[in-house]
């Protein structure tokens, strides 16, 4: 039996290693590189950081505080097409150093808060409730996917790894979600999803083996698809079946309204050839 307090921990140890990597991308950066223009209209390196310090602050505050924080997501929530914005512009503003500080602290901060949650325990989220493990999970998506922006602004090729499957993952349970969220009847029928690990050898499987809806490919090219990191003509994805080829073009790992995602010609296909080389 999968022991729930192992996951978790298995979970942060992934989260804090995320961090760190993109940490080392913008620890050394001078000043004027924090202003970079990523490929999020509007938002620089600064911005990126910025609204990952503030969603580690949000989500630390709604294990330390719950109550307290409902009412601040209440009321986020009567603006919901602003309010991530405004919160990524305030903190832009702020100096380099200060801001890094910032980020560093409360993603530290957050680790301890869920490392210290009772197993079982509900976080109050933006319109949901999550389970600590689940917050620890969208946290790590979200500085991963965050750390493609800036690695895409700075012009740093990241080398992929075995964290992505807990991207993967949200993102195959976010199916519905993606459908639900846009006003579309959800598919009837269970998908079976396949996708190349970072290592070109192992397979990440879900859904049952005999789903005649499928999703094939490299997970690197799902998680930036589910991400709305690069746009489908971009990736070695593969859909076998009309509602499996309508969920490549609507997928979202992540809440809220549907992005605009990023248009065509963007980025070199992820596929990897077996054995790990890549091309």
């Amino acid at each position: 039996m999968v022991d729930p307090a192992e996951v978790l921990a298995d979970v942060l140890a992934d989260l804090r290693a995320e961090g760190e990597e993109l940490d080392a991308l913008v620890g050394g950066l001078a000043a004027g590189d924090w202003q970079r223009a990523t490929p999020a209209p509007g938002w620089t390196v600064a911005h990126q950081i910025a609204h990952l310090a503030w969603t580690d602050e949000r989500a630390a505050r709604s294990a330390a505080a719950p109550e307290g924080f409902a009412r601040e997501a209440e009321k986020a929530l009567a603006s919901p097409e602003t309010f991530v914005d405004e919160a990524a512009r305030a903190g832009a503003g702020a100096p380099p150093g200060e801001l890094l500080a910032r980020w560093r602290a409360g993603r530290a901060e957050l680790a301890r808060t869920l490392a210290a949650m009772p197993t079982g325990a509900k976080l109050p989220w933006y319109g949901t409730a999550m389970s600590t493990t689940s917050m620890a999970t969208g946290r790590l998506m979200e500085t991963w996917a965050h750390g493609q922006d800036v690695a895409d602004a700075l012009g740093a090729r990241r080398v992929p790894t075995d964290r992505l499957r807990h991207v993967a993952r949200m993102g195959v349970r976010a199916r519905d979600y993606a459908y639900a969220v846009r006003g579309l009847p959800l598919p009837t029928e269970a998908f079976r999803v396949e996708l190349l690990a970072p290592d070109g050898r192992t397979l990440w499987t879900y859904g049952p083996g005999d789903a005649a809806q499928r999703v094939t490919g490299p997970a690197l090219d799902f998680c930036l698809l589910a991400t709305q990191r690069a746009h489908r003509a971009d990736l070695a994805l593969r859909a076998t079946g009309p509602d499996a080829d309508r969920w490549l073009d609507i997928a979202q790992a992540f809440a809220g309204p549907p992005g605009a995602g990023r248009e065509p010609g963007g980025r070199e296909s992820a596929v990897r050839e077996p054995g790990g080389g890549g091309r």
